[in-house]
C-alpha cells in the first residue's frame, strides 16, 4: 500500500503546481484579464480606495497666484473582507489499500479526483465573477410539474447544485436536471403541495454573503464593500435598458463613449452570453461592418466592436451585456491556491467516522472594483 506520506508529497509537490496553472490560466476571459495581487491585503481584509472618476488638483495659474487646491474628495477608502473558497477531494481507505505494491493505481485515483476538483473550482470561481455575492442562480416563473420548475434562466451548469428556493417557507433541495431549451430545472424535492407566485429566487445553498462580490453585486446592490451607493454616487455604474429586438450598433458605441466621456474610463472588454454575442455579430454584419474574429486572451475567441473585444461566457446572464475596464478590477488574495495543512504540514486528513481521507484546496480572495462609475451595463428585455 502506498504510504500516506508519499501521497502528501505528491499532492504538494506535483498536483498543486498543476492545479494553479490550470485555474489561473484557463478560468474565463474576464478572470484572465484582471490583476491578481496580495499587495493591499492584510489579515482577513483587502484595503483599497474608490475613485470617483473626476480630475482635479491641476490648473494653469499665474506666477504669483496660489497653487491649485488638491482634489481631496476624488478617492474614498474602503475595506473588503476576503471570501473563503474551498474545494475538497476524498479518497477511501479501501482505494488506498487496493494500490498495495504499486503507485500507478493510486496516481490514477488522484488524477480522477483532481480533474473533478479543478473542473468544479474553475466553474464556481468563474460563476462567482458574475454573481451577486449570495449565490443567486435564477428565479421561478411557475411550477410545471411536481419536481419541474419553469425558470427565467436555465443554465446547464446548474446541474448538481444544492440550492435554497427563497419561498415563503424556504425549500432546500438539489437541482437534478436542467433543460435550457425548455427553460426548466428539475429538483429532487416533491413540490406537489407548494404554491408558487413567480419570482421566487433560487440560490446556491448556504452561499449568502459568502461568495465573491461579482458583477451583479457591483451593478445591482444598494452598496458594496460597506459603502452605500446612495451616499457615494460615483459607486453607481451606468445602466441602460433596450429591447433585444431593437438593439442597434449605435447603442453599443454610445455606452463605450458615455463611459469615456463621463468617467474618463476606457472600456477594454465587453462580456455577454453566447446567444447575445451571436446577436451582436449579426448586428454588426447588418450594418455592413466587418466582424473581426481574434484569438486572444488565452485562446478565447472574440468579435470586435469599436476596437473593443466582445467575449462570450456561459456564466453571463442572457439579458446582460457588460462593458468593463479590466484595469479597474483586482482579485485581492491572501495567497494563491494552497492545500489546507494540518499537524506536521499534512495535506491528507482522516475523515472522522469514515474509512476515508480528504484533502482541501483553499483560496482567500475578493474581487475588487476600484472605479464602479467606469463600468457599464446594457440590460436586454
Amino acid at each position: 500500500m502506498i504510504r500516506l506520506e508519499d501521497a502528501d508529497s505528491v499532492l504538494k509537490n506535483y498536483y498543486l503546481g498543476a492545479v494553479k496553472r490550470q485555474l489561473d490560466g484557463d478560468c474565463s476571459p474576464f478572470y484572465n484579464a484582471i490583476e491578481k495581487t496580495s499587495d493591499n491585503v492584510s489579515g482577513r481584509y483587502a484595503y483599497f480606495a474608490f475613485s470617483d472618476g473626476s480630475l482635479g488638483g491641476v490648473a494653469a495659474v499665474g506666477e504669483d497666484d496660489d497653487l491649485p487646491t488638491p482634489h481631496a474628495e476624488s478617492y474614498v477608502d474602503a475595506t473588503a473582507e476576503l471570501k473563503n473558497i474551498y474545494g475538497t477531494i476524498e479518497i477511501s481507505d479501501k482505494a488506498i489499500r487496493a494500490t498495495e505494491g504499486a503507485s500507478y493505481p493510486f496516481v490514477n485515483i488522484l488524477n480522477s479526483e483532481m480533474e473533478g476538483l479543478v473542473a468544479a473550482a474553475k466553474a464556481n470561481f468563474a460563476r462567482m465573477l458574475y454573481g451577486d455575492g449570495n449565490g443567486y442562480l435564477c428565479s421561478v416563473v411557475s411550477k410545471k410539474e411536481a419536481t419541474v420548475l419553469n425558470v427565467d434562466n436555465a443554465k446547464s451548469y446548474f446541474l448538481g447544485y444544492p440550492v435554497l428556493i427563497d419561498h415563503a417557507s424556504p425549500i432546500e433541495t438539489e437541482i437534478i436536471g436542467v433543460d435550457p431549451d425548455a427553460g426548466t430545472i428539475t429538483v429532487g424535492e416533491d413540490l406537489s403541495d407548494v404554491e408558487f407566485e413567480g419570482g421566487e429566487k433560487i440560490y446556491v445553498l448556504n452561499a449568502e454573503e459568502k461568495e465573491l462580490t461579482g458583477l451583479a453585486a457591483i451593478f445591482d446592490g444598494v452598496g458594496i464593500y460597506g459603502r452605500a451607493k446612495a451616499v457615494y454616487k460615483f459607486m453607481n455604474p451606468f445602466t441602460k435598458t433596450y429591447e433585444r429586438a431593437s438593439l442597434t450598433e449605435e447603442n453599443l458605441v454610445d455606452m463605450i463613449d458615455l463611459l469615456q466621456e463621463r468617467s474618463d474610463s476606457k472600456v477594454n472588454m465587453i462580456l455577454c452570453s453566447f446567444k447575445t454575442r451571436k446577436k451582436l455579430a449579426a448586428l454588426m454584419s447588418t450594418s455592413r461592418r466587418i466582424v473581426n474574429t481574434t484569438e486572444i486572451n488565452a485562446g478565447y475567441s472574440s468579435i470586435i466592436i469599436n476596437d473593443v473585444p466582445v467575449y462570450a461566457d456561459k456564466f453571463c446572464p442572457e439579458n446582460r451585456i457588460y462593458f468593463v475596464n479590466t484595469d479597474d478590477f483586482s482579485l485581492c488574495q491572501l495567497c494563491d491556491w494552497s492545500w489546507l495543512e494540518g499537524d506536521g504540514g499534512k495535506v491528507l486528513h482522516r475523515i472522522p467516522g469514515k474509512a476515508a481521507y480528504s484533502a482541501t484546496l483553499v483560496k482567500y480572495a475578493e474581487l475588487v472594483c476600484k472605479k464602479p462609475c467606469g463600468q457599464g451595463l446594457i440590460m436586454l428585455t
